[in-house]
């Protein structure tokens, strides 16, 4: 086979579905959701632990948790174009329990960069922000938002 029949064999292969969704268009507007997952869930930890004193691995929780919210809801309207279920309710669902998930990863990321590397608060939560976002990306797309 000559050289030039090797690179248009090899590069007029087309690019599997899954990536070009993930990097087309799906990834990017995924990203956007959850920076604006992430701010609601920065500011709510910041409030609660700083102005009513909350315990950060009490106040993580619950911050987390309304950022989810923000996340389900953007994910489903906006960042991924198909769902695997028809019962939104169970989507819901299994939304949550994966979310669950990320959130044993930032809270486990939270205590090692609060207790063990002496970081700030806000600091210890972007580390734990970028912990729990892959997991919850990679989780999320293969479970609910893939043909």
């Amino acid at each position: 086979m000559s050289q030039l029949a090797f690179e248009q064999e090899t590069y007029s292969k087309p690019v599997p579905a899954v990536v070009t969704g993930v990097v087309g268009s799906e990834f990017p507007r995924y990203l956007v959701v959850s920076a604006v997952a992430l701010a609601v869930d920065i500011s709510l930890l910041y409030i609660l632990a700083t102005v009513f004193g909350a315990h950060y691995l009490i106040a993580n929780p619950i911050a987390f948790a309304v950022g989810a919210f923000v996340a389900y809801v953007g994910s489903v309207h906006w960042a991924f174009a198909k769902r695997k279920m028809s019962n939104k309710g169970f989507e819901l669902l299994i939304f949550v329990a994966i979310g669950v998930g990320g959130l044993a990863v930032n809270e486990g990321m939270m205590w090692l960069g609060i207790e063990v590397a002496a970081l700030s608060l806000l600091v210890a939560k972007i580390g734990a922000a970028v912990t729990s976002f892959g997991f919850n990306f990679v989780v999320r797309k293969l479970v609910l938002f893939s043909a």
